[in-house]
């Protein structure tokens, strides 16, 4: 069966993998260290993970496999999940491959070294609505992929 796991604490877009999921039946786990307010339904599941540093991350990367589909920001957690063969998706829509994975982490490493070394700001850019249209059909074509290469 095709599941949804959402890094959820920061993620933009819930309402819309919940909109999207209730349309296929799919079933969705929203998991995350604090509360969620998220819509609630038969399918959606809202886990409360410990507060410890990556506790969300390990229970997705736990459960996740080949077949789903992981909604995160996360670098690490989309190589990990990326790993099981589940389908990894930004909430910004565009998708983690185990072709562009390196790259994004090699870029990860980098800006964090910058931020350290005091020569960029923290700045992430803002979610835009051409972000969250791509989000959406990038994950309906995720779903729809999925699904034929059960077939």
């Amino acid at each position: 069966m095709l599941n949804i796991y959402v890094d959820a604490d920061a993620c933009p877009v819930k309402e819309e993998v919940i909109r999207v999921a209730e349309r296929h039946k799919l079933e969705v786990y929203m998991v995350s260290n604090g509360s969620l307010r998220a819509a609630v339904g038969p399918k959606i599941h809202r886990i409360m993970v410990g507060m410890e540093a990556d506790a969300a991350d390990n229970w997705i990367a736990g459960r996740a496999g080949e077949g789903d589909i992981v909604i995160t920001a996360d670098i690490p957690l989309a190589k990990r999940a990326l790993e099981k063969k589940a389908a990894v998706l930004g909430p910004n829509g565009k998708p983690f491959t185990p072709e562009s994975i390196g790259q994004a982490l090699a870029m990860r490493e980098l800006h964090s070294y910058l931020r350290e070394a005091g020569e960029i700001a923290g700045y992430n850019k803002s979610f835009s609505k051409q972000d969250r249209s791509r989000f959406l059909q990038s994950l309906e074509e995720a779903i729809q992929r999925i699904r034929r290469e059960r077939e």
